[in-house]
């Protein structure tokens, strides 16, 4: 079997998703980053499979990757990352309620909290966004397909338009790695390795 074709497509749809990229959008979120580091505000990120990933990957890369370098430190909080902690949510609370829980007389207004769901539609990932604006914090979802309920409810949204979980997911993680990119230059860092 050859697969060459479905790599070749594949791999043009990103490039093409790349090349799309709102360069503008992108400055705003890292916009957003940096006043929750310059104030010393709590971020909280979190997501469900792929988008769980992710998320932790942010918090590993800020909270380490780029922390690593400065004096003031960034301070994320990956509401997925404690497995007992969501399990016990979901199964004595309910699974829909395992981030908005965990965000319960914590998030204060100036906090930033990021949602992250490849449809756009997770309950629970909707349930802590809802919860977070009440409160006062910013809150930006970063979606995939049609943006789903998400990307009518946060300030700011970064919406992947493509029907694709693996490139929507891929989309993400790049948001992640070029923010981190972008900061470390802008701030003069240079990593080890």
């Amino acid at each position: 079997m050859d697969y060459t074709g479905s790599i070749k497509n594949y791999v043009d749809e990103e490039i093409r998703l790349l090349k799309e990229l709102d360069v503008t959008l992108v400055n705003e979120l890292l916009k957003e980053l940096v006043s929750a580091y310059e104030k010393e505000a709590t971020v909280y990120v979190f997501g469900n499979g792929g988008s769980a990933s992710t998320a932790s990957h942010m918090a590993n890369d800020f909270n380490k990757g780029i922390s690593e370098y400065t004096d003031k430190k960034f301070r994320i909080c990956c509401l997925n990352d404690n497995v007992p902690t969501v399990l016990a949510i979901a199964n004595d609370i309910g699974y829909e309620d395992i981030f908005s829980f965990q965000l319960r007389n914590k998030v204060k207004p100036g906090d930033l909290v990021i949602g992250i769901s490849g449809s756009g539609n997770s309950q629970n990932v909707i349930n802590a966004l809802t919860y977070a604006k009440e409160q006062g914090a910013k809150i930006i979802g970063w979606v995939g397909f049609d943006g789903g309920r998400v990307s009518k409810i946060t300030d700011l949204t970064f919406h992947v338009p493509v029907g694709n979980m693996q490139l929507v997911e891929d989309m993400h993680l790049i948001l992640n790695h070029l923010m981190m990119y972008v900061i470390m230059k802008e701030w003069g860092i240079k990593a080890h390795c």
